[in-house]
């Protein structure tokens, strides 16, 4: 009796200690990304709030991105979102990190002869020329959705903030921080759109999950033995 006593502490021991040992690694599963990506951070753009920032930002994008393929199986619209989302968080990473749309609306500024103080004129600029770029692209898509008047108020509000936003003069760190969490957010975006526009087919749905032909087959076996019963239904 007392040698099973002994053995079961040892078991309780061992069950202790194995729990341990899961929970250490698990902490680690979560610690070492979330420090890779701190560290990253830190060392690449000089903050690690753009560590939190991006990780946080892919890792929505992957949930985003699994459930539509989940539900959607729609591998073609994925990988376009992935794409266009890596290509455009390139392109603004390169235009702000060098900072060109300031360079290019200080440049107009001063060819039409604006009399603004330099140090705000990008600013003035960029407000004017997104607010009427986007204003006349929201009063056509306006237009052709029945509501041309909330579609230019918010061209002209989106134009106004993007424009403003574009002659902030980023820096190579933020530039290229602000074009990658650009990218991140069209990635889930697009992926999500595509589910949208698409709809979700419960047929094809229910097809991928309901056995059909394996029951199909059961059934008919079971009505091939119910016929070889002596008495028994025939089908």
């Amino acid at each position: 009796m007392a040698e099973l006593e002994q053995i079961l502490d040892e078991v309780r021991r061992v069950a202790l200690l194995a729990g341990v040992a899961i929970a250490a690694l698990a902490l680690l599963g979560v610690l070492l990304p979330v420090g890779i990506a701190l560290f990253l951070g830190e060392w690449i753009f000089g903050s690690i709030g753009w560590g939190v920032l991006h990780g946080t930002l892919f890792l929505t994008a992957v949930a985003i991105t699994a459930v539509v393929s989940a539900v959607a199986a729609n591998r073609a619209a994925i990988g376009r979102a992935m794409g266009a989302g890596a290509l455009v968080g390139i392109v603004v990473a390169v235009l702000l990190a060098l900072e060109l749309p300031n360079q290019a609306w200080a440049r107009i500024g001063e060819s039409a002869g604006l009399g603004v103080d330099p140090a705000v004129r990008p600013l003035v600029v960029g407000t004017v020329a997104g607010a009427v770029v986007l204003g006349v692209v929201g009063l056509v898509m306006g237009l052709r959705g029945g509501s041309a008047a909330a579609g230019m108020i918010g061209g002209l509000i989106g134009g106004a903030a993007l424009g403003a936003f574009s002659s902030i003069t980023f820096g190579v760190r933020a530039g290229a921080g602000t074009g990658i969490a650009a990218g991140l957010i069209l990635w889930p975006a697009l992926a999500g759109l595509s589910l949208a526009g698409a709809g979700i087919d419960a047929a094809a749905l229910k097809a991928r999950f309901w056995p059909s032909a394996s029951l199909e087959a059961g059934q008919q076996t079971l009505d091939w033995l119910r016929s070889q019963v002596p008495g028994g239904p025939r089908s």
